[in-house]
């Protein structure tokens, strides 16, 4: 079952989702979705220094990607053809019997830009920053603005609570992300 604005508001006020900044109702909230602004930092490639993506090399890995932070006003150009890693501003909570779903938006979506090529399920238990995978499908260049509403979330109501909630388990490689923390896929080798 998918939660309502109503049970999404309710779930916000009682504590049993938690995002900080809170956010507000009357620019966020959705039919049955909530809205996540853009952050400040995203994680760009370091084309011309890693020859190839291997993923079963932590070392290139971590070369891979190179950190930038944005000002307040001050634009990220995405060009067409890119792929970048972003975050929300918003962190987010979950409690261990609801997983929430990321999705782009569609005025966005409309201009060439994709929020997420895979990763689009937040498990139970999640606490972080949701970290974006931007790519501009267009043949222009896109703006985009640290705090403009960049996502969304629903919110699935599970039939009993996770035995395992992600800040649990070992293999959980992206707890209390703060950041665009680049892939860690080699960690799957461990």
């Amino acid at each position: 079952m998918i939660l309502s604005d109503g049970d999404i508001k309710k779930a916000l006020l009682t504590k049993r989702i938690v995002i900080d900044p809170a956010p507000d109702f009357d620019t966020q909230l959705g039919s049955c979705s909530i809205d996540f602004r853009l952050g400040k930092k995203f994680r760009v490639f370091n084309h011309s220094k890693v020859a190839l993506i291997d993923t079963n090399n932590p070392l290139v890995t971590s070369d891979l990607m190179t950190e930038v932070a944005i000002k307040d006003g001050e634009p990220f150009i995405l060009q067409p053809g890119d792929f970048v890693l972003a975050t929300t501003m918003e962190t987010l909570t979950m409690p261990n019997n609801l997983l929430a779903r990321l999705e782009g938006r569609s005025s966005l979506g409309r201009l060439g830009l994709v929020v997420h090529s895979t990763a689009s399920v937040f498990d139970p238990g999640w606490h972080g920053v949701a970290v974006l995978e931007l790519g501009n499908l267009g043949r222009m260049p896109i703006a985009l603005y640290s705090g403009m509403r960049i996502c969304s979330f629903t919110f699935e109501e599970l039939t009993s609570d996770s035995e395992h909630p992600y800040l649990t388990r070992k293999s959980a490689k992206y707890k209390n992300q703060n950041a665009p923390v680049v892939s860690q896929i080699a960690r799957d080798l461990e």
